[in-house]
């Protein structure tokens, strides 16, 4: 059975750069690494892992890159670009070259849900498809209906959702993001990432229950054939171990057949970023 771990970061700890780890975070205040990380996936038998962006530099897209040249164990790069670039086509052919960067993302959790609406992203989403390339959709659950009618322009681009677009668990509020993720989820090119939901929660009250309702409706949503496990390594560790937020989500899907836990673990996320 192939495990993958779709949802990680690696980063150098740059006070500047990493402007949005504040005080409540300093534990991830630092330096996380492939070494950092490979002692964890072993312990948890994960065989790779899919390494996310943290900045919204090509240069990080650069430096995710060298990383796999001496860790095989990263499957796969998602970057990133930016889609608004009269050159972007330029860029996109420039990155074709690299078979280990599968997709792109921006942190749109950070910009008004109209930003994904503007003539030259949509152009920009426009093009990944031709050239092989995936898009990781960071967002609020206010951003769902933006996302939404992103999605319907472009019925052949993989799509996939982060952190299940990060419901508000520690309040307990479901109602926007359950309509929102039920509407997203009928377009079949769009997938979802059971990753970041811990951080979502009370940091230092949580429980499994606490997820149970959210992970229920991202399950009768999108199905076990397009929803995939992520860590969010390190951010994670703010409010859970590496291996607390694995066993969580493995116990919730314990008595789901073999098959679906291959798909959910591995499988999905092998087929999504077509990893080798």
């Amino acid at each position: 059975m192939l495990r993958i771990d779709a949802h990680q970061h690696f980063w150098k700890y740059d006070a500047t750069i990493h402007a949005w780890i504040n005080d409540d975070m300093s534990i991830i205040k630092d330096d996380f690494y492939p070494a950092d990380l490979f002692s964890l996936l072993q312990a948890n038998n994960i065989d790779g892992c899919i390494a996310v962006q943290a900045d919204q530099t090509e240069e990080e897209t650069n430096f995710l890159l060298r990383l796999t040249e001496t860790n095989n164990f990263i499957k796969g790069v998602v970057g990133w670009i930016d889609l608004c670039v009269t050159n972007i086509e330029e860029r996109l052919q420039y990155y074709q070259q690299y078979d280990l960067l599968k997709g792109f993302r921006h942190i749109l959790q950070s910009e008004e849900p109209d930003f994904m609406l503007q003539k030259n992203f949509v152009n920009g989403i426009g093009l990944l498809n031709q050239y092989g390339f995936t898009y990781d959709i960071l967002i609020f659950p206010h951003h769902l209906n933006a996302a939404l009618q992103l999605v319907k322009k472009f019925p052949d681009q993989l799509f996939v959702i982060d952190h299940a677009a990060k419901p508000l668990i520690k309040s307990k509020e479901i109602k926007e993001w359950n309509n929102g993720i039920e509407a997203i989820a009928k377009y079949k090119n769009v997938y979802c990432k059971i990753s970041g939901m811990v951080t979502e929660a009370d940091w230092m009250h949580w429980n499994e229950n606490d997820f149970k309702p959210y992970l229920d409706i991202i399950v009768n949503s999108f199905g076990t054939n397009r929803i995939m496990f992520g860590s969010d390594w390190p951010v994670c560790l703010v409010a859970s171990s590496y291996d607390r937020w694995l066993q969580t989500i493995e116990r919730y899907f314990a008595f789901f057949s073999e098959s679906e836990k291959q798909k959910i673990f591995g499988l999905n996320a092998s087929d999504f970023y077509h990893l080798k």
